[in-house]
């Protein structure tokens, strides 16, 4: 009982967390403050208890929750974003009055549910996790109720997002009554028996599954809710659900659809494809940048899906490396539209950053080295992300997939350049005011420097997959 508390010393640490600080939030008048420096200090001691671990497998609750290297980097992955996001918005949430003690509890409940999602074994409590996931996600998107573009984009989430976990939900149910169980180990033996019905079953998931990480054609959410939603929500939506939904994608093809390989492997080759393609398109016209953010976003987890397509261990682990690089960059780039402030408003458009390099050189600069390395220009770190992905491809002879993505890496590049360009070459517009907002500062100067520096010792985020992917 005692070694089964200290697999799932994380999840209990973070529950009784939460229900501590509700507590003192609710009798504690204007306390976000305490509550949200609280917040970090519970996200860096549950770090310290996962690094503090044994990185071995096990497996409790009738194989259920499964405590392996691949959960645990996942949720350090988690951890470490949503906690440069709350760190670097905090002033924007104070600035836009959406400073309430749920919000950071909010978050909390989400990174709970993540957590129960990339630990799970078994479809109910997978689903459990999704869940209170998604309903923490749809608070957030319309958190700020006095503004009618927030409150727009978190019915569309909701309306959207309960279909897809319906969808789901159905697709999990045929699962069980085709295969007579939810544990993934024993889905993965009855899938081998060529069980058309279980394979009709994971055309639903795989839906359910494409919506949470906005992949084409369950996309349509996305750049309305991004757009819509506080920057600081967005930043979160952008990075922190994505991580979850990748993790859960690559188990469900690793673990229980392992055996379905040329049955999956067709639809996430063209959710792949459709995903390049419309993110390297549509953003072109884009005029706001949060707009420009999504449909990004979309193309990358396009990248991100080709490694999972190619259904080898090498492409898992390529897609692991690129959604590691991902949340990098998005850090460093949401921490820069914190400081786009003029007027006591916060700027979203492309037009506000034209000539910013004059008098505002050192976001300019990161700017560049962020954009760049999105674009995949080397030597920055997005190079590396898109190789590492584009190989793994190559060794599967998949060389349509391949030239599809190195076409869109092109065309998407136009984009960004054009940003630059604004940037650089435009004549100056606005002069933003001076922001003191250490936290995205610091936010920024780390992800540009680890952009910068990572082709001095790529291998190491390689052999830290390698070392750790599911054993």
């Amino acid at each position: 009982m005692i070694h089964d508390l200290n697999i799932l010393l994380p999840e209990i640490f973070l529950s009784l967390s939460i229900f501590t600080i509700l507590m003192l939030g609710v009798f504690i008048r204007k306390s976000f403050n305490i509550v949200f420096n609280l917040t970090s200090l519970i996200l860096i001691l549950i770090i310290a208890i996962i690094l503090n671990n044994s990185n071995s497998t096990e497996k409790i609750f009738l194989d259920s929750f499964i405590r392996d290297p691949f959960s645990n980097y996942f949720k350090i992955l988690i951890l470490i974003s949503s906690l440069f996001i709350l760190n670097s918005s905090k002033n924007f949430i104070k600035e836009n009055r959406l400073d309430k003690f749920e919000y950071p509890i909010i978050i909390l409940l989400s990174i709970l549910g993540m957590f129960f999602m990339v630990s799970a074994n078994d479809i109910i409590l997978f689903y459990l996790g999704l869940e209170l996931q998604s309903l923490s996600l749809y608070i957030l998107a319309s958190i700020d109720r006095d503004n009618l573009r927030s409150s727009e984009s978190g019915i569309k989430y909701f309306v959207l997002s309960a279909l897809s976990s319906g969808l789901l939900l159905y697709g999990c149910s045929l699962l069980y009554g085709f295969t007579g169980s939810t544990n993934f180990d024993l889905i993965a033996d009855q899938l081998s028996k060529e069980n058309v019905g279980a394979v009709f079953a994971m055309v639903f998931i795989l839906v359910g599954l494409a919506f949470k990480v906005s992949a084409v054609p369950f996309h349509m959410w996305t750049p309305d809710v991004y757009e819509g939603a506080p920057t600081s929500i967005t930043n979160y939506f952008a990075i922190v659900p994505k991580v979850a939904g990748l993790a859960l994608l690559i188990k469900f093809m690793f673990i229980p659809f392992s055996n379905i390989l040329i049955e999956w492997q067709t639809i996430l080759i063209f959710i792949s494809i459709a995903s390049m393609i419309l993110g390297a398109v549509a953003a072109i016209v884009q005029k706001n940048i949060k707009r420009l953010l999504a449909y990004s976003s979309i193309g990358h987890i396009g990248y991100a899906l080709a490694g999972v397509a190619t259904g080898a261990v090498s492409g898992y682990e390529s897609s692991i490396i690129y959604i590691s690089i991902y949340v990098v960059m998005n850090i460093g780039a949401f921490s820069c539209l914190y400081l786009l402030k003029k007027d006591g408003q916060y700027k979203e458009n492309i037009s506000d950053l034209s000539g910013i390099s004059k008098k505002h050189p050192l976001l300019a600069i990161s700017f560049l080295i962020i954009l760049f390395s999105m674009a995949g220009i080397p030597p920055l770190a997005g190079f590396f992300a898109k190789f590492y992905v584009f190989t793994a491809v190559l060794e599967q002879k998949m060389y349509a997939l391949a030239i599809i993505g190195l076409l869109t890496t092109v065309i998407s590049a136009f984009y960004y350049l054009k940003i630059i360009k604004t940037i650089y070459f435009d004549d100056s517009v606005i002069t933003f005011e001076s922001v003191k907002n250490k936290t995205a500062q610091v936010s920024i100067f780390l992800s540009c420097s680890i952009l910068l520096t990572f082709f001095l010792y790529p291998s190491i985020l390689s052999n830290l997959v390698n070392s750790l992917f599911l054993s």
